[in-house]
């Protein structure tokens, strides 16, 4: 099991914000540097750029190596995962290759194919042995349509020494929970869903790669750190504190409320790719209240 990285914690799946309108609006790098401090003067723990939620299917190469590079100059020290899953084996690897500075990679589990367990063993296996890097797993079967069971994870995690760690979105909870068990030894598990942080933390999970924290960096450090020292009390508030936001962050597919949060708080426009479109009134209506709520807790 390589263990060359610390993944705990709280990790930021962070946006990436684009400026002006129309089709293909430029991305900020001005303000994605800006949000990248702003997470490291809060205290979170590493970051994860180019995932689902950095709208990375729409970026050009050029615009992803950017990003990376700006996240990692800026992160100080703090591990940086790039999200490099595509649904084939050149797609991915081209990504591994095209995005050298990273710490680590995250590869999704494929989508559209619908690949059996045993097509995600091989896949997995094969993309591992072309890099010496870690690889993070990535389960989200609501977004690939394929779910990889907890024993297509143990398999990879017993047979694979560069395969360190699942970020586990499936919403499953038994399912994660077999993997806590059984797992082995320095594996980490990391919860993909800001609201099963808490009970897989409860479990033995190392942390989350979170959503919420683009929004609120500090409260979602502290909630992760109340839950690594289990301080459960401590934690448990925290979630309670949170839960609405967790809930509005994904009324409409993240990262749409996500960015009119970050929007309303100043931090960046509220500019998306297509297909990807503003939030609705309905959504920025009930994000203002969350906020206004989050703050004066």
């Amino acid at each position: 099991m390589t263990d060359n990285i610390l993944l705990k914690g709280c990790g930021t799946a962070i946006f990436t914000p684009f400026k002006g309108g129309g089709t293909a609006p430029e991305v900020d790098y001005e303000t994605f540097v800006e949000n990248v401090r702003r997470q490291v003067e809060a205290g979170i723990d590493f970051l994860v750029p180019l995932g689902t939620t950095g709208e990375t299917p729409t970026l050009s190469d050029a615009e992803k190596i950017r990003v990376l590079t700006l996240a990692k100059e800026n992160a100080e020290g703090r591990p940086v995962v790039a999200g490099v899953g595509t649904n084939s084996i050149p797609g991915t690897l081209a990504n591994i290759r095209l995005l050298t500075v990273a710490d680590a990679y995250l590869v999704v589990v494929p989508y559209y194919n619908k690949p059996p367990q045993r097509g995600l063993y091989e896949y997995f296996k094969a993309i591992a042995g072309e890099t010496d890097k870690p690889i993070i797993l990535y389960n989200v079967p609501g977004r690939t349509g394929t779910n990889m069971d907890a024993e297509t994870t143990l398999r990879l995690a017993e047979d694979v020494p560069n395969i360190i760690a699942v970020k586990e979105a499936s919403g499953k909870i038994d399912q994660v929970k077999t993997i806590l068990k059984h797992r082995p030894k320095g594996f980490i598990v990391l919860s993909g869903n800001d609201d099963d942080t808490l009970e897989l933390m409860k479990g033995g999970a190392e942390g989350v790669i979170s959503v919420a924290s683009n929004v609120c960096p500090d409260l979602m450090e502290a909630f992760t750190t109340a839950a690594l020292r289990k301080e459960w009390g401590k934690a448990e508030r925290y979630e309670e504190h949170l839960k609405p936001l967790f809930h509005a962050l994904f009324v409409e597919p993240n990262p749409i409320p996500g960015k009119a949060a970050m929007a309303r708080m100043g931090l960046m426009e509220n500019s998306l790719r297509l297909p990807l479109v503003e939030a609705t009134e309905q959504t920025d209506n009930l994000i203002n209240k969350v906020l206004e709520d989050l703050w004066k807790k």
